[in-house]
């Protein structure tokens, strides 16, 4: 234990490790950003329909080459990116789409906002990604497509999702709103062969100021279809003027150059990003992979984590054996609080049982791992995310460790 790891815990009138908790410093703007975004200001053409090659399209460009695939459509946001990839493939009323039960909201929301039905699948303990074989006894003979999130930034267990998908004639959908760089078999999310879609939005790895998303896809019609969707239905071509004819149902939900500069000029340092964090987030873990009863995020063999988020899962009865699960993980979270962490819960039910999606939901209740994922965890979010978090996140390990060792004095309810 680091000098500054012991001692009385703070809730009990002790120092805390860290005065306060660290505020989030994410995204780092540089100069650099801001000269990209002055650069759309002073050009004044803010949105992507216009002739020459916008931030935009520079954007798509730079992201289809970064990931090695032949399209990528930039939209307004993660989730309208899900919506439209979900359209390009045909999924719309009376079909199913099969979600991980542990993800954010906004997965099924955009299954429900093109007329489909979310289908939930439980996750693995490991990965907290979509398990293949939950996913397996989860079709019917109305599912049209799968997403499997890539979450917290490690990818799902894509080959086999996908050879499950196309065997019953899925679409397979990447959600990797949370897994810019990261990878599987090698292969980075999002280049698999599939449809796969990112949000920029500013709390992601790779983020804009403010809201946005890409959709890849190696497909030529589908790319076509999304670039349609996102204007009304036109058939815009930058080269010929604007015609005001919509061929299909579609959607104002264009990225503007503006975010699409911002991004473009994060994504030069991207890799260099990628690498600090994965070299941050290692040292931190190392620091606690001994301390019991504590369960923290891993990268099984093939896996390339993007460490968007750390989720830790305690085993509670172990550790408090007289408390509720609930009084348990909350007792253990303010005190990791008070030392200056700062544990947060992320996803507080399993997907189903969020209020505005529970009346669409016709499965009886069958995801315990993602209900014991849940209700035995803590997560920190964003304060790792800069290049320069490493002597943060050995504080951190400094106050995780200092909180293990007064365990007992959170057994016995000596803190109120």
């Amino acid at each position: 234990m680091n000098a500054g790891g012991g001692g009385e815990l703070a809730l009990a009138g002790g120092k805390p490790v860290l005065p306060s908790l660290a505020p989030v410093d994410w995204p780092r703007t540089t100069d650099a950003d801001r000269a990209a975004v002055l650069a759309v200001l002073e050009s004044n053409v803010f949105v992507s329909d216009r002739a020459g090659l916008t931030a935009v399209e520079r954007l798509e460009r730079s992201w289809a080459e970064f990931l090695g695939v032949r399209r990528c459509v930039g939209v307004s946001n993660g989730t309208t990116a899900i919506e439209l990839a979900l359209l390009a493939h045909g999924v719309g009323p009376g079909d199913e789409v099969v979600v991980p039960a542990l993800t954010f909201v906004g997965t099924a929301m955009a299954v429900t906002h093109v007329g489909a039905t979310p289908v939930y699948a439980d996750v693995d303990p490991v990965t907290f990604t979509m398990s293949p074989r939950s996913l397996s006894a989860a079709f019917t003979e109305r599912t049209k497509a799968v997403i499997p999130v890539h979450l917290h930034g490690l990818s799902a267990d894509i080959a086999a999702i996908t050879d499950l998908a196309r065997s019953r004639g899925c679409a397979v959908i990447e959600d990797a709103a949370q897994a810019h760089g990261a990878r599987y078999r090698g292969v980075p999310c999002g280049a698999f062969g599939n449809t796969a879609t990112f949000s920029l939005q500013m709390t992601k790895n790779l983020p804009t100021c403010g809201e946005g998303g890409l959709v890849v896809t190696n497909d030529d019609s589908v790319a076509d279809s999304l670039v349609q969707l996102r204007q009304f239905g036109e058939l815009i071509r930058p080269d010929q003027p604007r015609r005001y004819v919509s061929h299909r149902l579609g959607f104002n939900a264009k990225l503007s150059n503006v975010q699409a500069a911002y991004t473009g000029s994060q994504l030069e340092r991207f890799p260099a990003y990628h690498a600090a964090r994965r070299k941050n987030v290692a040292a931190f873990l190392a620091r606690l992979g001994n301390l019991p009863g504590l369960v923290c995020p891993s990268e099984p063999e093939g896996y390339e984590h993007a460490w968007h988020i750390l989720r830790f899962v305690v085993d509670l009865d172990r550790l408090f054996p007289d408390l509720s699960t609930a009084a348990a993980r909350t007792l253990l979270m303010r005190a990791l609080r008070a030392e200056g962490v700062p544990a947060t819960r992320y996803q507080m039910m399993p997907l189903a049982d969020q209020p505005a999606l529970r009346s669409l939901c016709q499965q009886e209740p069958a995801w315990p791992v993602t209900q014991d994922v849940i209700d035995r965890s803590f997560t920190i979010q964003q304060r790792h995310l800069p290049p320069d978090a490493g002597p943060l996140l050995q504080r951190f390990a400094d106050a995780i460790e200092k909180v293990w060792s007064n365990l007992a004095v959170l057994e016995k309810g000596a803190v109120s």
